[in-house]
């Protein structure tokens, strides 16, 4: 088979890899950029694409022949469920003072363990939810062969929104500032434990709206189907130096990995398995390259 046949099919599927990263990616650097190392990304969008399943489906149930209402209501429950995640993120972190990356993994976990206790209990099913029946944001059709959801372009309307918000903006420079130099910022009055929530809080919002589009992507949710995105998602951010052009470059390098590998399956004689390590192989090789010579906020992820 022509090798250039996987063209056209590779620039939409790279596009759509990209958007829940870059969802997650542009919520992290938020976070990040305040000074909150914000591990949980991974529940938070387990957390958005669970409650924002079970809003469609309970909704197109409650509402027939609406299905516009129901994917509104799963997307403010994306958003509630992202944003409630990280509160407990931010209460751990800046509240408590509780080791960061300590609360982000046992967050991950929390959230792993609920969604799978409410899909037994609401669904009767272990860790996954009904299929989505007529519950769906869309396509846009951009030509012949590319057809995107909405959300692509939401998450790529968020990407200069947030550049200008932390780089052109009296609050940015206050929130770079709690990332930098916090007890220099708190002295000049700028309330740092403030900014710090409301930075974590955006970085739910952002991952819950990340893992709704893996549900109207496939149809359904089911269990673990972030399947890492949050960890890689950082990884971009790292690649990306905190500056949220960059990161849109590693959201798309690492997009490009997961859709490569698809299109792969069958037509080469390698393994499966190989080709799913793909994504994950990329991460770890752009960490690598990547970890001396980024400079993370000088006060990311201390307590005091």
């Amino acid at each position: 088979m022509n090798e250039f046949s996987l063209l056209p099919a590779l620039v939409p599927a790279t596009i759509q890899a990209a958007t829940p990263l870059l969802f997650a990616a542009l919520g992290g650097l938020i976070s990040e950029r305040a000074g909150i190392v914000n591990l949980a990304l991974e529940g938070m969008m387990l957390a958005g694409a669970f409650a924002g399943a079970c809003a469609a489906i309970l909704l197109h149930d409650a509402v027939p022949g609406h299905p516009a209402a129901a994917a509104a209501g799963a997307v403010m429950a994306a958003l509630v469920a992202g944003a409630l995640v990280a509160l407990l993120h931010a209460a751990a972190c800046i509240t408590f003072r509780a080791d960061q990356v300590v609360s982000g993994i046992a967050l991950n976990m929390l959230v792993l363990g609920l969604t799978v206790f409410f899909s037994q209990s609401i669904f009767h099913m272990k860790g996954g939810t009904p299929q989505l029946e007529e519950v769906t944001l869309g396509r846009l059709s951009l030509g012949a062969s590319m057809a995107l959801s909405p959300l692509c372009f939401v998450a790529a309307a968020v990407l200069p929104v947030a550049g200008f918000l932390l780089f052109s903006t009296p609050f940015g420079l206050r929130l770079r500032a709690c990332g930098e130099h916090p007890r220099a910022a708190a002295t000049v009055g700028i309330p740092v434990a403030r900014i710090r929530y409301l930075a974590v809080l955006a970085s739910g919002l952002l991952a819950g709206l990340g893992g709704l589009y893996l549900v109207f992507d496939v149809g359904s949710f089911s269990k673990e189907m972030t399947s890492g995105r949050g960890y890689i998602a950082l990884a971009a951010i790292i690649f990306g130096r905190w500056r949220p052009g960059l990161t849109l470059a590693g959201c798309l390098l690492f997009g490009l990995a997961q859709s490569l590998q698809l299109q792969l399956q069958g037509r080469v004689e390698v393994p499966v398995a190989f080709l799913q390590m793909l994504p994950y192989g990329v991460t770890l090789v752009v960490l690598a390259g990547a970890i001396g010579r980024s400079t993370p906020p000088a006060a990311l992820g201390k307590t005091g």
